[in-house]
């Protein structure tokens, strides 16, 4: 490997009517780590290809992946497609014998990542999977703040996240209604935000679930009405490892949705994490109190934003901190814990949320 990780990536796209998360969130974040650089980009054509690797500074572009996985120029594969894509590519670039970042969800579901990270471990290869909430400062911060008894043994706390429900929906989202595809509320605006409670509280010992589809129908463009089944409302209530009680509320709605909101009550204080966006995309603030103290914002260390002050704001920022994060394991100095088996393990959870649901009982976590 050289001074520089070299990235390829599939799924970073110039489209015409607008690109995605390879594009909008990894391209700037490469872009602005000096020990990174965006190397090859690989789409399903020629000329996209081509076009891509040129409006993103990219050395080379591809429209075989296989080319890009054998390219002894690329040291990190990066996989941003629609999540029933991950699998094949996924376990092409482990196959290849190359280090794996894989957006989340990693796989459509549980059977699919565990496949994916039991191949890493056999190959011995580092991997990275997308909860970039896990590497968020005010998310860093509030984990060490409670690891250090801030406030306290951890009594209870309540996570919300309620976005805004996309009702209409062209071709490149409509595949999103079917729940076997595996992105949907659940797995995506739900995992990363119980993923989020998760990297501060720990884990979940025991948990009951109501999963539920409330809004049962979309329209294309043309006003087309399509079935959904792809749930939209999770209600979950459980305890943690720590014996902290928690409530979970997380659903898509047509109006006036209420955001991201973690409340953690101790038996010395309380702290509130908020976030406009999701915890994943930046902009998280932490705000806290003692005692009889009011509540009142609490300023993140600098020690905890590891990415360069130009580094943009928004759906770059966590994305760039996961990369700056993991740069001393990929060069085989250490290891960096959000990886396929913490994948894994948050596949586990969603699957008994699902299962607590399906059977109307408290499923425990092994």
């Amino acid at each position: 490997m050289t001074d520089k990780i070299r990235v390829g990536i599939v799924g970073a796209t110039l489209t015409q009517g607008g690109s995605g998360w390879g594009a909008n969130a990894h391209v700037p974040a490469l872009k602005a780590l000096p020990n990174y650089e965006l190397k090859a980009v690989c789409t399903a054509h020629e000329d996209t290809a081509k076009a891509s690797a040129a409006a993103f500074g990219a050395e080379r572009g591809f429209h075989r992946f296989s080319d890009m996985t054998s390219d002894p120029e690329v040291d990190l594969v990066v996989v941003c497609v629609r999540v029933p894509g991950h699998r094949d590519l996924v376990m092409a670039g482990l196959e290849a014998g190359k280090p794996v970042l894989c957006e989340w969800p990693l796989g459509k579901n549980l059977a699919e990542a565990e496949e994916m990270a039991g191949l890493a471990r056999q190959r011995s290869l580092k991997t990275i999977v997308g909860l970039q909430a896990r590497s968020a400062p005010a998310i860093l911060y509030a984990r060490d703040l409670i690891r250090e008894g801030y406030i306290g043994e951890v009594l209870t706390a309540h996570l919300s996240c309620v976005v805004q429900a996309q009702l209409q929906r062209g071709a490149g989202r409509i595949w999103q209604g079917v729940r076997a595809n595996g992105a949907n509320v659940l797995t995506i605006t739900h995992g990363h935000a119980i993923d989020a409670l998760c990297a501060v509280l720990g884990e979940f010992a025991e948990l009951s679930a109501r999963v539920s589809t409330r809004i049962p129908e979309w329209r294309t463009p043309e006003g087309k009405a399509v079935p959904v089944d792809a749930p939209d409302s999770i209600n979950v209530v459980g305890r943690m490892v720590s014996g902290a009680e928690v409530s979970v509320n997380v659903a898509a709605v047509p109006s006036n949705p209420g955001g991201n909101r973690i409340e953690i009550y101790g038996r010395e204080g309380a702290l509130v994490l908020r976030a406009d966006g999701s915890f994943n995309t930046g902009g998280s603030e932490i705000h806290a109190g003692k005692g009889k103290e009011s509540m009142a914002p609490m300023p993140v260390p600098a020690k905890y934003k590891v990415v360069p002050e130009s580094t943009p704001g928004g759906q770059p920022y966590n994305v760039a901190q996961a990369y700056a994060r993991a740069a001393d394991a990929l060069r085989g100095r250490g290891s960096f814990d959000v990886d396929f088996n913490l994948a894994v393990q948050r596949h586990k959870l969603i699957d008994a949320i699902e299962r607590s649901s399906a059977t109307g009982r408290s499923v425990k976590m092994s």
